[in-house]
């Protein structure tokens, strides 16, 4: 009895290996990084991406001085584009427009990246989905 008690729990273990999460709609999750104009003048970013069944939905550095953003994602070249209304750092409105490249399909931790722009300040941005 003893014996086919670990027979069973040893192939439950392995089936439960074997079955791989679902990770959902590839943008939902929080995502980490950073964005600047050139490698000296970089500015931490986080992203928290969700999808609601109909539309991508994100909020940059969520606290007391996030922004609400448009998120869309062409799945044919794996493109994204995130686009807000934030502040700049004397607090005007400025609006931000990121367009990038997903990559590593098959990790939980892929990454985007590409350009960035905010108000009149170009750069390039990078994001890890933690």
């Amino acid at each position: 009895m003893r014996r086919r008690v670990f027979q069973l729990g040893f192939l439950l273990a392995c089936i439960t290996v074997a079955i791989p999460a679902q990770q959902g709609h590839p943008l939902t999750g929080t995502w980490n990084g950073d964005w600047g104009a050139s490698p000296t003048d970089r500015h931490q970013l986080t992203v928290v991406m969700t999808w609601d069944g109909k539309a991508a939905k994100g909020v940059i550095n969520p606290g007391a001085d996030s922004a609400t953003a448009a998120v869309t994602l062409d799945p044919v070249n794996w493109m994204v584009r995130i686009e807000a209304d934030v502040k700049d750092a004397a607090g005007k409105p400025v609006h931000l427009v990121a367009e990038g490249k997903m990559e590593d399909m098959g990790s939980y931790h892929r990454t985007v990246t590409g350009s960035w722009k905010q108000g009149a300040v170009n750069g390039n941005f990078k994001l890890t989905r933690d």
